[in-house]
C-alpha cells in the first residue's frame, strides 16, 4: 500500500493510536516495536477494541482486510505525517533546546492561540513517535502549528525536520544536557543546530536569543532572523523581579509588564521568545500579556507549591548541569530564612557525569542552607558534607521525619530520579 492510499484511509479515520490501552473506536492502530515490546502481536486485539485498521510490519497468521502490512511501521508513521504536513500552507514552528523547550512551547502556543487556531505538542510527546503523532493531530482548521523536538544524539533533529518541514524555528539554548549521546557541549550545539541547518537550507525564519553569542554564530546564514534579548533585538525585555514569580518588562515598542506564574529568572528568555513570536505574527500586545499571565506550569516543572507554612519549588521533571546550576543560583537569590535543597542525580552525562556532579556540589557549598539532601546516582560516589539518600522515597522519609515549618524547598532531579515522590505523602498536590 502506498502512502497516498494510506492517507486516503487516514482522511476517513483521522485518529492515530500506538497504544491499545488508549484506543477509541475508529482509530488507526500503528503497531510499533522496540527493544522491549512488539505491538504487532496486539493487532487483532486492537481491531476487536474498535480500531478501524491496524498497520503492522509482521504479517498476521490469518489474512485480514483490516490489517495493513508495511515494511516498517515507524517509518510509515513518519512518512504519513510528512504527507499530512504537506497539505498545510501555514507556519510550522519547531522548538528545541537543552532547557526550557516545553515551557517555551507552552508559552508560544498559548500566545498564538489568542489569535489563531493553533495545534501543538501535547505534554512532552517530542520524540520520534511523538513528533509524527503531533503532526497527524493537526486538523484542517489549523492556522499555526507548534512542534517540540527533543533529542539526545546527533541527526535526531535533522530526522524530525525531514517530515515536520518547519518554516520557523527556536533553539532555546544549547547547554550541558544528554552529553553522553551528543559527545560533549560542542556535540549538543551541533545536534540542536540541525534545526538551524534546515531553516538555512529551506528559506526559513529563526527566532534567536541575541544575548547568547553562540546562538548568534550558529544562526549565521539563515535568511530571516528575528532577534530577542535583554540588550538588543527586535524585541527586548528586562527582568523586573523573580520572586515569588517572574515579572518581565517588555521594553521594545509600547512598553508593558507581564506578571507570570513562572518561578525563576531562568524563564526570562522563554517569556521573551513567546512575546517575540506573538509580535511577529501580529498578536496584539494586550493579548500577549493576558496569554502569558494566564499560563500556569504543571507536571512538576518549576511549580510553586504551598503546603502548610512551607513552600516548595518542584522542578522534578528533568535536570542537567545547566538547568541545575540555574535553579540553584536562582534559589540562592530568593529571600527566605530556612532554605532546603533536595536534589536528585543527573542522568545521561556519560564520562563527564562524576565531574559534573562534583561541580554541582562545589556550587552548593558557596551558599548557606538549612539542609542539603543529595539523592542517588553519582551524588552517592562523591565525598561531601551533605545528607545522602539512595532514592526519592528515602529522601521523602527523611523529609517527613524533620517536621519542617516556615521552610522553603527546591526539589529537582532528572526524570529517572522521580523526585516528586519526596512530596508524595505530604498531601501536596502537583
Amino acid at each position: 500500500m502506498t502512502i497516498e492510499q494510506l492517507y486516503t484511509i487516514f482522511q476517513q479515520y483521522p485518529s492515530v493510536q500506538t497504544d491499545t490501552r488508549a484506543l477509541k473506536a475508529g482509530d488507526l492502530f500503528f503497531a510499533l516495536k522496540g527493544p522491549n515490546f512488539n505491538a504487532n502481536q496486539f493487532a487483532e486485539k486492537a481491531l476487536a477494541a474498535g480500531a478501524a485498521y491496524a498497520v503492522v510490519d509482521e504479517p498476521p497468521a490469518a489474512a485480514n482486510d483490516r490489517i495493513i502490512v508495511v515494511k516498517d511501521v515507524l517509518d510509515t508513521l513518519q512518512q504519513l505525517a510528512k504527507f499530512h504536513r504537506r497539505q498545510f500552507n501555514i507556519p510550522f514552528i519547531a522548538i528545541t533546546g537543552s532547557n526550557g523547550k516545553t515551557t517555551t512551547k507552552e508559552l508560544v502556543s498559548t500566545v498564538l492561540s489568542a489569535t489563531y487556531k493553533t495545534y501543538t505538542t501535547q505534554g512532552n510527546l517530542n520524540n520520534h513517535i511523538g513528533v509524527p503523532l503531533t503532526i497527524l493531530r493537526v486538523q484542517k482548521d489549523a492556522e499555526m502549528a507548534v512542534i517540540e523536538m527533543g533529542a539526545n544524539h546527533q541527526q535526531e533533529i535533522a530526522g524530525y525536520c525531514a517530515y515536520t518541514l518547519p518554516t520557523h524555528g527556536i533553539i532555546t539554548n544549547a547547554g550541558k544536557a544528554h552529553l553522553e549521546g551528543f559527545g560533549g557541549v560542542e556535540g549538543v550545539r551541533k545536534g540542536k543546530g540541525e534545526l538551524y541547518d534546515y531553516l538555512r537550507a529551506h528559506d526559513g525564519t529563526a527566532f534567536v536569543m541575541w544575548d547568547y553569542d553562540y546562538l548568534q554564530n550558529m544562526s549565521k546564514g539563515i535568511p530571516t532572523i528575528i532577534k530577542y534579548g535583554t540588550e538588543s533585538g527586535d524585541v527586548t525585555g528586562q527582568l523586573l523581579q523573580s520572586e515569588p514569580f517572574l515579572s518581565v518588562g517588555v521594553t521594545s515598542g509600547e512598553p508593558f509588564t507581564i506578571q507570570t506564574q513562572l518561578v525563576g529568572a531562568y524563564n526570562l528568555p522563554n517569556v521573551l521568545v513567546a512575546v517575540t513570536v506573538g509580535k511577529h505574527f501580529k498578536v496584539a500586545d494586550g493579548l500577549i500579556k493576558k496569554a502569558i499571565e494566564s499560563y500556569a506550569p504543571s507536571n512538576s516543572r518549576s511549580q510553586l507549591i504551598e503546603k502548610g507554612d512551607n513552600k516548595f519549588i518542584l522542578d522534578a521533571y528533568n535536570a542537567n548541569p545547566s538547568s541545575m546550576k540555574a535553579a540553584i543560583e536562582n534559589f540562592a537569590a530568593i529571600q527566605a530564612d530556612h532554605k532546603v535543597l533536595m536534589l536528585g542525580a543527573m542522568a545521561e552525562l556519560g564520562p563527564e557525569s562524576l565531574q559534573e556532579h562534583e561541580q554541582i556540589v562545589s556550587l552548593i557549598q558557596k551558599f548557606a542552607w538549612k539542609a542539603v539532601v543529595l539523592v542517588g546516582g553519582d551524588f552517592m560516589k562523591i565525598d561531601h558534607p551533605f545528607i545522602k539518600k539512595e532514592n526519592a522515597l528515602q529522601a521523602g522519609e527523611w523529609f517527613r521525619a524533620q517536621a519542617f515549618h516556615h521552610s522553603f524547598f527546591l526539589i529537582k532531579g532528572s526524570r529517572s530520579m522521580q523526585m516528586e515522590k519526596v512530596l508524595s505523602e505530604t498531601g501536596a498536590s502537583h
